[in-house]
């Protein structure tokens, strides 16, 4: 097959794929085939062993193995003779990278992209491994070794394999069961306590380098506010508010053109791994909103960069139709960080001699440099408010968009989309900006409208103008929450409906009442080797528990028990895991937090044009906790039918006037009508 742009250039199945990451390999000379029943049938009647290949399309690690192994005829042509070959886009089957990551991880003691597992024609696993080198290198065998060793085993060593595959299945299977005390406040505090013991008191973060954002962490330092007392409490908002400063102020953040990079290789944040992902830009922008909220509103250092990522997302990341491209790549040219990084002399080219002077003394950049080829990642040494190189700033990136620019993911992923439209609804809704909630209205319009199959159920991608994948646990949970949000947000009850069809679609699809818990797969999914859980805490939260406490909010909220049942069945099939390590499930701390302390909710009555009305429902989002509930309603309206009429029932405008009240439980304030004199229950 040749490719119709470039005649000289064959093409092999990828071609007719939507997905960036496997189209990046449709050049290849290796005959790959997309995850699907034609390879694994094909595997069987050839008797060969799979080639299972993951990677995502921003990865450079992949860009490499690719380079230097798929794109060379021998390696490819020993591939096509040994194995039936089959590439997989992670972002697209996590079901499938799932699966085979856990196998690596048991086999090697780590996991990474780009994932290399060998499996039998039904798909079970046998070895595996992520990167491997051209050539012998620092202990490791070379990629053509493996195969040849990996096919000879398949061949002249049947039993082992067979026996190997038994093992690894039956490992894969075993989950420990809960057990231990039932999770709470005290988990959360545990939690809180044991993150702090690797913080890093001069940088912010967790550990060394490399060194991710992990936004959940920080987000379980945050609830954990309300579960701290004294000096603990002070020291986990402290290193919060650190953490969020230095790495907007240093090389993870793109000060030219806003957004976080996906980490970055050193325990300083000075350089980063290039790519951008979306769902770091909306995770971080809660994070910050939230570490805004607790810390007085009043610190600019965690204002500036929600403004600035919101401005790419708006910029770059946005697409005509709605929704939220997945990726930038890390690579330009080939190059990494190329597009990115700066000389002394491009900047003098773009500023002028006397103002590149003073913007690379505040900003670090020398002849040396602090990359590659005497180039310097940006990083803001002298911190003199973020307005005073705005100009220059701004003149920078017009001069940027000139480059060739890292290549773009346009699939839009419905996890991902629901983590940036919550994070833009908390912003939004903290920082009084319409527009921000506006944006993330359009986002979720698109996913609710776009993104669902002929029966209803959400889909997970949306590429090359069609929406295809049944969505996974992370997709209806990430989504439940963003609606909810938007609903919290005062976007209208038509979320708050979205969010109780997105709940009771976890419960009927994902839960296993005999297993008490919640599945990656929908029990309509397609049938695997084994049907995974949830992930766990990452570069994402572990979804079970973003289930649960979205399952929590809509339990409360809608008054319906079974939402609740299903929620604190999951926490307590995972606490025997928070007992024994609760700082490594930051998400599901939180949700254990939130069953014990329960949802607070405000409830405002008044006119809806009413500026007293809408004062009181602004002081009640910025004083309550993100989970809690803001409920406002006209007077003589009816009671939207999602949700529990308790919350309204004796409740009005008293005197006439606009009026709030702070209910947990039973338990509720005196009415308010002053703003200032509405605050949480202690």
């Amino acid at each position: 097959m040749s490719d119709p742009a470039d005649p000289g250039r064959p093409r092999n199945r990828l071609a007719d794929e939507t997905s960036a990451y496997l189209r990046q390999h449709m050049h290849n000379p290796v005959d790959w085939h997309p995850w699907g029943r034609e390879a694994l049938e094909l595997a069987s009647r050839e008797d060969k062993p799979l080639l299972v290949s993951i990677g995502y399309s921003a990865c450079h690690w992949c860009h490499v193995m690719e380079r230097e192994s798929f794109e060379d005829p021998e390696t490819a042509a020993l591939m096509n003779r040994l194995f039936v070959n089959v590439k997989v886009d992670r972002e697209e089957r996590p079901d499938v990278d799932q699966i085979y990551m856990d196998t690596v991880v048991r086999l090697t003691g780590h996991g990474g992209w780009p994932l290399t597992v060998f499996c039998t024609p039904d798909g079970r696993p046998f070895y595996g491994g992520t990167y491997f080198p051209p050539v012998p290198r620092q202990g490791m065998p070379s990629f053509r070794q493996i195969l040849t060793s990996v096919a000879d085993a398949y061949r002249n060593q049947a039993d082992a394999v067979r026996d190997t595959t038994l093992q690894i299945l039956a490992a894969l299977r075993a989950e420990p069961r809960g057990g231990g005390r039932a999770p709470g406040v005290e988990t959360a505090r545990q939690a809180a306590t044991e993150l702090l013991r690797s913080a890093d008191p001069t940088f912010g973060g967790f550990g060394g380098g490399p060194k991710f954002p992990t936004p959940t962490n920080l987000d379980l330092l945050l609830a954990a506010q309300d579960a701290l007392t004294g000096a603990a409490r002070e020291n986990a908002l402290d290193h919060v508010v650190l953490t969020c400063r230095e790495m907007a102020h240093r090389g993870l953040f793109d000060h030219v053109g806003g957004g976080f990079h996906r980490y970055c290789v050193d325990g300083r944040w000075e350089i980063p791994h290039f790519e951008k992902m979306l769902y770091d830009q909306g995770l971080l922008l809660r994070s910050y909103a939230e570490a805004w909220r607790r810390s007085g509103t009043s610190d600019e250092d965690l204002v500036w960069p929600i403004r600035e990522t919101v401005a790419f997302l708006r910029r770059e990341m946005t697409a005509e139709d709605g929704g939220f491209f997945a990726s930038q790549d890390a690579d330009s040219e080939g190059v990494e960080g190329k597009y990115y990084v700066w000389t002394p002399g491009e900047i003098e080219a773009v500023l002028g001699a006397e103002r590149a002077e003073a913007f690379c003394g505040a900003y670090g950049v020398s002849d040396l440099g602090n990359f590659e080829h005497g180039t310097t990642q940006l990083a803001e040494h002298r911190r003199r408010g973020r307005a005073t190189f705005a100009a220059e700033r701004a003149e920078l990136l017009a001069a940027r968009a000139k480059r060739v620019p890292p290549a773009t993911d346009t699939k839009r992923v419905a996890s991902w989309n629901g983590y940036a439209i919550s994070g833009l609804a908390r912003a939004g809704s903290l920082l009084g900006d319409a527009g921000m909630i506006d944006d993330a209205v359009r986002a979720a319009d698109f996913v609710l409208g776009r993104m669902r199959d002929d029966r209803g159920r959400l889909l997970r991608v949306f590429d090359a103008g069609r929406a295809r994948v049944l969505g996974f646990l992370d997709d209806v949970a990430a989504l439940l929450e963003a609606c909810l949000d938007l609903h919290r947000a005062g976007a209208g009850a038509r979320f708050f409906d979205a969010a109780l069809e997105l709940a009771r679609d976890l419960c009927e699809r994902f839960y296993d009442p005999q297993e008490e818990d919640l599945f990656l797969t929908p029990v309509d999914g397609e049938r695997l080797i084994h049907r995974p859980r949830s992930d766990h805490d990452g570069a994402t939260p572990q979804a079970s528990a973003l289930a649960a406490l979205g399952l929590l909010r809509a339990a409360s909220l809608s008054g319906r028990p079974e939402l609740f049942r299903v929620a604190e069945a999951v926490i307590a099939r995972h606490a025997g895991f928070l007992e024994r390590a609760p700082h490594a499930f930051p998400t599901l701390a939180r949700a254990a937090l939130l069953a014990e302390r329960g949802l607070s909710v405000a409830v405002v009555v008044g006119p809806a044009g009413d500026p007293a009305t809408a004062a009181l429902a602004e002081r009640a989002r910025r004083v309550l906790a993100p989970e809690d509930g803001v409920l406002v309603t006209e007077p003589g309206t009816a009671w939207p039918a999602g949700l529990d009429p308790a919350w309204i029932a004796g409740r009005g405008a008293i005197g006439g006037r606009p009026t709030a009240f702070v209910c947990r439980g039973s338990e509720c304030s005196l009415p308010v009508h002053d703003p200032a004199g509405l605050a949480p229950l202690g």
